[in-house]
């Protein structure tokens, strides 16, 4: 499988994101009887070359319906600020982000409940109780490092490395906030430190190696793989798969010294947009999506982990991801409060870090 970090052209605000591919477009057909379906999903399953888990998903799921499928990519908290900007004049039908941002898409109304076939086989954990939305790639929070200038015994293993000084100016990670991937940052931060104000405390120290912002977290992969970086944030789906072109990459769990390496899921989790152009094609979108077809490809060809318990995979990518999350501590985050919160924890990092 060969697979590069998604191709992005982000709008300014109320702008189009377009991307190089026939499966683009700005904002969906106001016709309801249109064979289409506008997908904003933040990045990280599509491939540079046309070879990513939705590159395959949306020809298969065009193939056997008829149905075109529109989309739009960025961050997962740009999708939903899009989506809220567009809330008199809707445009997207099926709306994939990450946590927590998934969960403030529903507060703020742009969701409606819909259970997608095969969405019993997903874990409670991660879908809503209401059927406002489910998880469709399970995934797990990562850094990543270049493993050809960090071998052995440099490989980093602990937060308090990452402080030190042969990390100035070679480390990054995306905008809590803005990126899923970003946002989890503080989260684990705030879980291996216990608490905000000592993750706070952290991530002020950590900002004076930090390059500064980045929107995409995808964007970061290249750079680390280059020895630009020697750390960066991501996500083990991602990453895994950009590995297969960046041969330098290596995923690994930050850890509290003398502690175990830990973790948390952050799965792809979609739901059907509240007033939805196209509503009919959206829900046969999301059944596809939670296929057995479809959910079989998720470690085959995008690297993650299938969302439905039922589905078990045994290629040699579901193996070699078995492995390497083998020895880190899964932790479950308070979703609920984060969600609530989030402001207020991402104003506390722009204080810490002078962001």
């Amino acid at each position: 499988m060969s697979r590069h970090v998604p191709v992005r052209a982000l709008a300014a605000l109320g702008g189009c994101a377009l991307l190089a591919t026939a499966l683009t477009a700005c904002g969906g057909s106001t016709d309801p009887d249109a064979k289409v379906v506008t997908v904003y999903s933040a990045d990280g399953l599509k491939g540079e070359n046309g070879d990513g888990w939705y590159d395959r998903v949306f020809k298969d799921f065009e193939n056997k319906t008829g149905i075109e499928v529109k989309y739009v990519e960025g961050g997962s908290g740009e999708m939903v600020q899009r989506a809220v900007r567009e809330k008199s004049h809707t445009q997207a039908d099926v709306l994939v982000t990450l946590p927590p941002f998934i969960q403030q898409a529903d507060a703020k109304g742009l969701l409606q409940a819909y259970e997608p076939e095969g969405s019993a086989q997903v874990d409670g954990a991660n879908k809503a109780p209401d059927g406002k939305w489910t998880a469709v790639v399970n995934n797990y929070f990562g850094f990543i490092y270049n493993k050809k200038e960090l071998t052995g015994a440099k490989a980093p293993k602990t937060w308090d490395e990452l402080t030190g000084g042969a990390y100035r100016n070679k480390l990054q990670y995306s905008t809590p906030g803005v990126a899923g991937d970003g946002t989890a940052v503080l989260i684990k931060a705030m879980h291996d430190f216990g608490g905000k104000e000592p993750a706070m405390k952290y991530l002020g120290k950590l900002q004076a190696n930090n390059v500064g912002p980045s929107a995409s977290t995808g964007k970061l992969a290249p750079k680390v793989d280059k020895g630009e970086l020697l750390v960066a944030n991501g996500d083990v789906q991602m990453n895994f798969a950009q590995s297969k072109d960046m041969p330098n990459l290596g995923i690994w769990f930050p850890a509290k010294q003398g502690k175990k390496p830990t973790t948390f899921a952050l799965p792809y989790a979609a739901g059907l947009v509240h007033k939805a152009p196209h509503e009919a094609n959206a829900k046969k979108f999301l059944d596809y999506l939670l296929s057995r077809q479809a959910q079989r490809q998720v470690s085959e060809i995008g690297g993650g982990f299938a969302a439905r318990k039922d589905v078990k995979a045994t290629d040699a990518n579901a193996i070699a991801l078995d492995r390497l999350m083998d020895g880190v501590e899964v932790f479950e985050p308070d979703w609920a409060d984060i969600s609530e919160n989030l402001t207020s924890y991402v104003d506390a990092w722009k204080s810490a870090t002078g962001s």
